[in-house]
């Protein structure tokens, strides 16, 4: 591929995240306007009940809610554009300084969640594939189904009641005890059962996928060749089909990261875990229109940059891809 290529490679990809961006933008907008409840009502309280209609008008004006959707949604971008993205009507700061100290904490907790459930679901898929239709391989297959279909929120209440409740030896909620922001050890303890419940919910459903890619590359003419020259299942598995298989390994973790997301943001919930999902679930709650887009357009920015990202890597990977596609090379 030379500069030109890829310059105009580079080029598409952008303008192809940009109308993605907007059309996200409009539609999430455009819902949340028309979503029932009184945006007022959060900002200013039970005062709005005691506001005459110019107050009121007033209010929406100051507020940006006045005028038709589609001249607040111009004025919204022009405004965001600048790097104004309003006022939280929940927190009465601007909106960014609301999101900017839960980004961290997102991103640790979902990070050390897709790293280990990836590495986990790999070294589960390995150890299948090495022992197919063995006592062991059907144990894995048998515990990973039950544990997938565990409700994360039951899983996680059960899990509270046990290590926070009874034994004491777990923190509930919250990313770390007051007066300990800085102590690391406070900081992992309140990680562990929200990486638990997200691993739970995420680990067989991957490893299984891996594992079937696997067993296929297992069946391939090469692995009965290199069978024939005495080399062990263990190395053939290991030393050869899974780096095979590795390009549809990169891809399913670019699949994943919008699944792995939506768990992060269900065990932030479960735990009152200070981070962007749990904010989203707020600002939904009170009608918080500027934190929520603020915060819906992060998610769908980490989502959409992941999967190009995702691509280029997979081309380097695998060249063929570039022709094909990856959904044609995984089929």
């Amino acid at each position: 591929m030379d500069n030109i290529e890829i310059i105009k490679n580079i080029a598409k990809r952008f303008v192809g995240f940009l109308v993605a961006m907007i059309v996200l933008s409009i539609v999430l907008f455009y819902f949340a306007r028309l979503a029932p409840g009184d945006p007022l009502q959060s900002f200013y309280g039970d005062a709005v009940e005691s506001m005459t209609t110019k107050e009121l008008d007033a209010a929406r004006a100051r507020l940006g809610l006045d005028g038709p959707i589609y001249l607040q949604y111009i004025r919204w971008v022009s405004n965001a554009l600048h790097g104004d993205f309003g006022i939280s009507l929940k927190y009465k700061i601007p909106t960014m300084d609301v999101v900017s100290p839960l980004i961290g904490n997102t991103l640790i907790l979902g990070g050390l969640a897709y790293i280990l459930v990836f590495a986990l679901a790999t070294l589960l898929a390995i150890i299948c594939a090495i022992n197919e239709d063995t006592i062991l391989d059907k144990i894995i297959c048998k515990v990973g189904t039950f544990t997938y279909y565990l409700p994360a929120f039951w899983l996680g209440v059960i899990l509270v009641l046990i290590f926070s409740i009874n034994m004491h030896i777990l923190p509930s909620s919250g990313a770390y005890d007051v007066g300990k922001e800085s102590d690391l050890g406070n900081r992992i303890s309140h990680l562990i059962l929200p990486l638990i419940v997200m691993i739970t919910s995420h680990l067989w459903y991957y490893a299984y996928m891996i594992r079937n890619k696997l067993l296929d590359e297992t069946r391939k003419d090469y692995v009965l060749l290199a069978k024939v020259k005495g080399l062990g299942k263990i190395k053939i598995v290991c030393g050869h089909c899974l780096r095979n298989v590795a390009p549809t390994i990169v891809s399913i973790m670019a699949i994943s990261i919008p699944h792995v997301l939506s768990g992060t943001y269900i065990a932030e919930s479960v735990f009152n875990y200070p981070g962007i999902g749990l904010l989203s679930v707020e600002s939904a709650k009170y009608h918080d229109y500027n934190l929520l887009m603020l915060v819906v357009l992060i998610t769908g920015l980490m989502v959409i940059l992941s999967s190009i990202i995702a691509q280029f890597i997979n081309e380097i990977i695998d060249p063929r891809m570039k022709e094909t596609g990856v959904s044609a090379w995984q089929k």
